[in-house]
């Protein structure tokens, strides 16, 4: 197990459905990563931006940025994750993909597809958990719009890091804002956001305010609206000490999903 956990947060422009050009301008930030990182966190659907053409951009589980995502991660050994729409069986799911510097890969598929975008239209909701462990670590993934559902996010299984890569926009990024702090501070737990800036072919604004929040809430760091690099480091016995002193998880409702 490992007590500290460096994670990277990169928050950066998206190229209108552009994988190739996409993956070469997030290499540049690769470049810039500490020899400690665990993991980096790139921002929702990467390498294409918030599309809903998935039959134009969608690659298979062994497609080129999947290739590329392991090839970086064995390169840099560190964790590369983040959402790729992906086509299976004739299907589209908008994918966060976690990819081990062995090559080993962990998947969670966005459960909650934004409707006013027609993501439901477009594609498949996701029905696995979203859990994964990491060096110790228990880890749940989530995408954009599943950040408003907090029943979804309830921290049930003790998980130590909650992480929502995101193409989230500017007027609603208070939303953004609000909402990761309170999923921290609601479920005791580190809890990062990974969003991207710019804008895309839909006149969308994105300002980033990527951000990593304790599990009492308190902010470790943002990159607010510029695009860059964000390190921080989380220290799982501070959680675990603050859970202990403040045992409010022990509190919690138990409930039904369906």
């Amino acid at each position: 197990m490992k007590t500290e956990l460096n994670v990277a947060l990169i928050q950066t422009d998206l190229l209108w459905e552009q994988p190739q050009a996409n993956r070469k301008h997030i290499e540049t930030y690769f470049e810039q990563l500490t020899s400690n990182t665990d993991v980096v966190f790139l921002p929702e659907m990467f390498s294409t931006g918030f599309t809903m053409r998935p039959e134009l951009v969608a690659e298979s589980m062994s497609g080129v940025t999947i290739q590329w995502m392991k090839q970086w991660s064995e390169k840099l050994q560190v964790a590369v994750a983040g959402s790729v729409a992906i086509e299976e069986e004739g299907q589209f799911y908008n994918r966060f993909v976690w990819v081990n510097a062995d090559g080993s890969i962990h998947h969670y598929d966005k459960r909650h597809r934004y409707t006013p975008a027609g993501e439901d239209l477009a594609y498949q909701a996701g029905e696995t958990d979203g859990i994964i462990d990491f060096k110790g670590w228990k880890v749940c993934l989530r995408i954009c719009y599943d950040l408003r559902f907090p029943v979804w996010s309830r921290n049930t299984s003790d998980y130590d890091l909650l992480v929502f890569v995101a193409n989230w926009p500017a007027p609603r990024i208070h939303a953004w804002d609000t909402l990761l702090q309170a999923r921290a501070i609601e479920n005791m737990t580190f809890t990062l956001g990974v969003n991207r800036i710019g804008s895309d072919a839909n006149d969308n604004i994105y300002p980033g305010h990527s951000a990593a929040y304790d599990p009492l809430g308190v902010c470790l760091g943002t990159a607010e609206n510029k695009p860059g690099l964000t390190q921080v480091t989380l220290n799982k016995n501070d959680q675990e000490a603050i859970r202990t002193q403040l045992n409010f998880l022990n509190d919690r409702d138990s409930f039904l999903l369906q």
